[in-house]
């Protein structure tokens, strides 16, 4: 199947973050517990992400996490893992890309392959996002 691509958006419902490490210490390291809801290509409500974040100044950093989505994709139903990766601005922007960790595609999306990106703007309550993605 050749690499299709699909868009839509999604908002967070829920961000619990919480420091690690000594207090105080600078860079700073976080962990944050994060629900999203997607819309558009990718259907899923109430996803599980886990970040690392390390918080080089107040405003600017780099991040980490792994989130799992279970619905659909472009109608096709079932549950995969996306691998994020990304940094945080001075100047309140997000820029992340994420890819689909290998074999974890289960139901119609067995075998799903994929990379996909966003930039957020801070404050904003939906986040567009495109990813493309193959199934084999």
């Amino acid at each position: 199947m050749p690499t299709q691509t699909t868009t839509g958006h999604f908002s967070f419902a829920n961000w619990d973050e919480r420091p690690v490490g000594p207090s105080g210490a600078s860079p700073k390291l976080a962990r944050a517990s994060v629900t999203n809801t997607f819309a558009g290509g990718i259907e899923a409500a109430d996803t599980t992400c886990e970040y690392t974040i390390v918080y080089v100044t107040e405003k600017t950093g780099t991040f980490t996490g792994m989130e799992i989505l279970t619905g659909s994709l472009d109608g096709r139903h079932g549950t995969f893992v996306v691998e994020e990766r990304g940094s945080f601005h001075a100047d309140g922007t997000v820029h992340c890309t994420l890819e689909v960790v290998p074999e974890s595609g289960t139901g119609e999306l067995t075998g799903l392959r994929g990379t996909g990106r966003f930039t957020a703007e801070h404050g904003e309550p939906s986040v567009p996002y495109t990813f493309d993605y193959d199934l084999r």
